[in-house]
């Protein structure tokens, strides 16, 4: 792939990955998942699923509309689309994983989130919550990975 040799060129990702790019590509991240997240509550209570599927499609859109993002910005600098999935994969997978296996978790351990509806405070409390502290957690682990040329490093070299 050219993207490598070109990531390699001075963006100087290799060992001094920035708390501010760390921060930058954590919320990149977010932005796609919460959007993803929060349609799939919606789509799911709408429909009146029970937490298991309201919340598997939620993680789904979460995946989609993260890896979206980082596809359409690659695509839009030129990329092919085969090429762009594959940057979009290695971009952003760690990221929304842990992302969503954090704030999920905090949903499901929140009392009664679960079964609050979308109208109730506290489903907005648990949700907003578990994205603050998914922030939190994913930032140093986009730090790391960017430090090593991995995750939202990859996208980089289309900038």
């Amino acid at each position: 792939m050219d993207h490598h040799a070109h990531h390699h060129s001075g963006h100087g990702h290799g060992h001094g990955a920035t708390w501010a790019i760390a921060m930058r590509a954590t919320l990149h991240c977010l932005s796609g998942c919460a959007v993803g997240e929060i349609l799939g509550m919606v789509v799911g209570t709408a429909l009146m699923w029970g937490n298991v599927p309201t919340m598997a499609l939620a993680i789904a859109l979460a995946f989609v509309f993260g890896y979206s993002l980082t596809l359409f910005a690659v695509v839009r600098a030129g990329v092919s689309m085969k090429a762009a999935v594959k940057v979009a994969l290695a971009a952003d997978t760690v990221s929304i994983a842990v992302m969503e296996l954090v704030d999920n978790g905090i949903i499901a351990l929140v009392p009664d989130a679960m079964d609050a509806h979308l109208s109730d405070g506290l489903f907005w409390y648990a949700l907003l919550g578990g994205f603050a502290v998914a922030f939190v957690i994913t930032t140093p682990v986009n730090k790391w990975m960017i430090g090593r040329g991995k995750g939202h490093a990859v996208v980089h070299a289309y900038h």
